[in-house]
């Protein structure tokens, strides 16, 4: 029997990413690219990130236009599953509802609940986090 002496990554054991996001209109773009390279970094498929972009994006921008800022963003993985976390210093809780069709915005949770497998918030010291999980299979 063979054994390789070659450690063996999985995004399993890896530990979560943590990302402090700027106070300002990049916040977005900087959570979607670290996003992208972490899984890509760990074998996730391209074609399946997607839909963890999307809500990336929405998430962070709820977090400065409904709440205060956008403190941080973590990434985690376990079980086949990805949990995205993003807080903010907003008291205000997120509330989904169902847009207008006259309303040109508005629908930033209604496409994180249709993309992820679950999703919600709570709150924690100095404001709250929105998180969403998605199921994601190692490469």
């Amino acid at each position: 029997m063979t054994t390789s002496k070659t450690p063996q990554h999985t995004f399993a054991a890896a530990a979560p990413l943590r990302v402090f996001l700027p106070a300002d209109v990049t916040a977005p773009a900087l959570a979607r690219h670290e996003i992208r390279t972490a899984l890509l970094a760990r074998g996730v498929c391209e074609r399946r990130l997607d839909d963890v972009l999307l809500a990336a994006s929405e998430l962070v921008t709820n977090a400065f236009e409904h709440g205060e800022r956008p403190q941080r963003m973590e990434l985690e993985y376990s079980g086949g599953h990805l949990t995205l976390r993003v807080y903010d210093t907003g008291p205000l809780l997120p509330e989904l509802r169902a847009p207008s069709p006259a309303e040109a915005r508005s629908r930033g949770l209604v496409l994180v609940q249709a993309l992820s497998v679950d999703w919600g918030f709570e709150r924690c010291p100095g404001g709250k986090y929105v998180w969403a999980v998605f199921r994601v299979a190692d490469a």
